[in-house]
């Protein structure tokens, strides 16, 4: 994974998968974390960043995806863990399959990273404003109508 310290940060490459159906978007959280985050992972060296997302997905919750368009692509800077990080991601719309169980949106799915349990829910665009979702900029963003390139510079 591309994920190094350097000067007083951890620097990470990250992909994410926008996952919208019928007005919902699919997040995730790690069983310690209290905000929700879009699905993905870091990239690995040699990586093409929607290949991460195939990737991320088949582990940790063993579902095949399709990947579309890149629809952001995020310099994020924040603190997690007492660490500064400056991360840069690339997130794109992402396609479960028809068939996949995890369109369910009645429940939450459990998933796991490495020994962590993460748990996968659908939440409402529309109600976006009441999650706390990170980077920030994403209520905002996933509730507009058409959803279309943005270069994002997210503090904090």
């Amino acid at each position: 994974m591309i994920s190094v310290d350097i000067e007083g940060y951890r620097f990470q490459f990250r992909a994410a998968a926008v996952v919208v159906h019928e007005g919902f978007v699919l997040l995730h959280r790690g069983e310690s974390d209290e905000f929700w985050a879009l699905p993905g992972g870091r990239v690995e060296p040699g990586e093409a960043s929607s290949s991460t997302i195939r990737r991320e997905m088949a582990e940790e919750l063993n579902e095949s995806v399709e990947c579309g368009e890149l629809l952001f692509a995020v310099e994020n800077f924040f603190v997690h863990a007492s660490k500064r990080n400056h991360e840069v991601g690339l997130y794109y719309r992402t396609w479960l399959q028809a068939t996949s169980t995890l369109l369910d949106k009645s429940r939450s799915h459990a998933g796991v990273e490495g020994a962590s349990h993460l748990e996968f829910r659908w939440f409402a665009i529309e109600r976006l404003g009441e999650v706390d979702l990170r980077p920030s900029f994403l209520r905002e963003s996933l509730s507009r109508p058409v959803l279309s390139f943005q270069h994002i510079v997210q503090q904090g």
